[in-house]
C-alpha cells in the first residue's frame, strides 16, 4: 500500500484466502484491505488521535438515502446531541481529487447537514466549514481539534 500523507499509524493485519484484512476499530472487525480503505483506516486514526474525536461518535460505511438512490459514506462524526458534525469522503491514493469528488460530498451533505467535510486520497487533504446562515462555505488549511 501507498505511503500516505498522515502521520504513522500501528494497524493489526490478518491473511485469509490469500487476502489482506485491515482490523477497524470502529467496526470492530478485520475489512478487506482495499486502496481506499487504507485511506478511510488512516483517516479515522487522524481523527481519533491527532484530533480528538471520540471512538463513540464516528461511524464508518453506512448507507444513506438520498432522493431514493442509498449511497454509503467513508466516514462521518456526530455531535453528542446526534447532529452531523463532520463528513468524509475518502477516495484511494491512486484516484484524483476532482470536481466530482466534492459534488459527491456535497450531495451527501444535503442529508446530513455536516459543520465540516474533509476529502482525501490519502495524499491530499482539503477541509471546508459550512456557513448554512451566508449559504457559504470556507475552505480551511486543516480541520480544528474535536471541543
Amino acid at each position: 500500500m501507498h505511503t500516505l500523507n498522515f502521520p504513522r499509524y500501528s494497524f493489526r493485519f490478518k491473511n485469509s484466502e490469500n487476502k489482506v484484512a485491515v482490523f477497524d476499530e470502529l467496526r470492530k472487525k478485520f475489512v478487506l484491505l482495499t486502496p481506499e480503505e487504507w485511506v478511510r483506516q488512516h483517516v479515522v486514526h487522524f481523527l481519533i488521535q491527532e484530533k480528538k474525536f471520540p471512538k463513540s461518535l464516528l461511524n464508518v460505511e453506512k448507507q444513506l438515502k438520498i432522493h431514493d438512490l442509498i449511497k454509503r459514506y467513508d466516514v462521518i462524526a456526530y455531535r453528542p446531541d446526534g447532529s452531523t458534525h463532520l463528513v468524509v469522503e475518502c477516495k484511494a491514493a491512486s484516484v484524483p481529487i476532482t470536481q466530482e469528488t466534492f459534488d459527491q460530498i456535497a450531495r451527501y451533505n444535503l442529508a446530513l447537514k455536516a459543520t465540516y467535510l474533509m476529502v482525501t486520497n490519502g495524499l491530499q487533504h482539503y477541509f471546508c466549514q459550512l456557513d448554512y446562515a451566508a449559504e457559504k462555505y470556507h475552505f480551511l488549511t486543516d480541520l480544528p481539534e474535536w471541543t
